[in-house]
């Protein structure tokens, strides 16, 4: 996950556990909606309010590859992303998808992304 979304997610009591399923979720073909672009809407339920009281997230995916949230939203906050910012986060994922694993390393080590590994709380 990108820095931003990072943050954003520890605010929202999100634990790699349910970012790792909702993974799970989109590698099995379950999302709510296909944005094109390897860009991913994906509803994850949070502690005591179901899915319905679900926080959104904004995730790219390219099967057998890599995994980036890339951002996330409360749908109480807001009821969707506008066009501008999705046709950015395609761009941005675009190019973390490419990053080499040495790159990806850096990054990580530079708390520019965060992994979510199984097992992880």
């Amino acid at each position: 996950m990108i820095k931003q979304f990072h943050k954003w997610a520890q605010g929202n009591e999100l634990s790699d556990s349910l970012l790792r399923k909702a993974v799970d979720e989109v590698e099995k073909g379950i999302v709510d909606a296909k944005l094109g672009g390897n860009l991913y809407k994906k509803r994850i339920a949070t502690k005591g309010r179901g899915k319905s009281g679900s926080v959104r997230t904004l995730l790219v995916y390219a099967a057998n590859q890599r995994t980036f949230f890339m951002f996330g939203f409360e749908k109480a906050d807001r009821a969707n992303i506008s066009r501008e910012e999705e046709k950015a986060l395609k761009i941005l994922g675009k190019e973390y998808l490419t990053f080499s694993d040495a790159r990806l390393t850096t990054l990580l080590k530079e708390k520019m992304i965060f992994e979510i590994t199984k097992g992880k709380e």
